[in-house]
């Protein structure tokens, strides 16, 4: 869904608050369609910041930037040459982590050891140890999922709850969720299943509501 697309839903099904409409009007792109993906379009990538370096980076965002919402516990890249790209930090055994990621067997992604020093941000001037996170399949990876098992690894191996750690940045974590509930999930037993359900639990209906508004094949 664009978010031309997006916006006409939001407006139309009363979903904005207090049921407000705006005047909108969506412009359709040309020579686009609902399968591809931005290099398939023959059109220059522009950045949209400077941690959205590349046309891949909008997939990196997804997998690390909720967990970046915890400042002063972990690098994710920024900062360095590989925004979004990374799990890192001074403490983890970088060979140590990347097996335990890769023994999850999350489709369409893997993860090599790193060890990097931050030219700004977290970890400045500071080798950092951790993995760096290879999209392998574009179509069969699920992407926010993938923080959370990091999380839960880092228990696994150090007993350490990393959310918890930061309980100054809950209010931006959860905003950027969208909700608490998925945290409050999460940290009763650290394991990524105890989300799922609740990650999935209106995609169909969402899919199902948004169709109508689709402008593209």
């Amino acid at each position: 869904m664009t978010i031309g697309e997006l916006a006409k839903l939001l407006n139309e099904e009363g979903l904005l608050t207090n049921k407000e409409k705006c005047k909108l009007t969506v412009v359709p792109m040309e020579g686009w369609t609902r399968n591809m993906y931005f290099d398939e379009t023959g059109l220059p990538w522009i950045l949209t910041s400077p941690h959205i370096p590349h046309k891949y980076s909008p997939f990196y965002y997804a997998i690390s930037g909720i967990i970046g919402e915890l400042r002063g516990i972990l690098s994710i890249g920024v900062g360095y040459t590989l925004p979004f790209q990374t799990f890192a930090t001074e403490w983890i055994n970088a060979e140590e982590l990347a097996k335990k990621m890769n023994s999850y067997n999350l489709p369409g992604v893997i993860f090599r050891p790193i060890t990097y020093k931050p030219y700004y941000g977290f970890g400045k001037d500071k080798m950092l140890h951790g993995v760096e996170t290879y999209i392998t399949n574009y179509s069969k990876v699920n992407l926010i999922p993938i923080q959370f098992y990091f999380a839960q690894a880092i228990n696994e191996l150090y007993g350490r709850n990393i959310i918890a750690e930061n309980q100054e940045r809950f209010e931006m974590f959860d905003k950027v969720l969208g909700t608490s509930k998925i945290r409050e999930l999460f940290m009763q037993s650290l394991k990524v299943d105890d989300i799922l359900n609740y990650l999935n639990k209106d995609v169909e209906n969402f899919r199902s509501l948004s169709k109508k508004y689709y402008l593209y094949n």
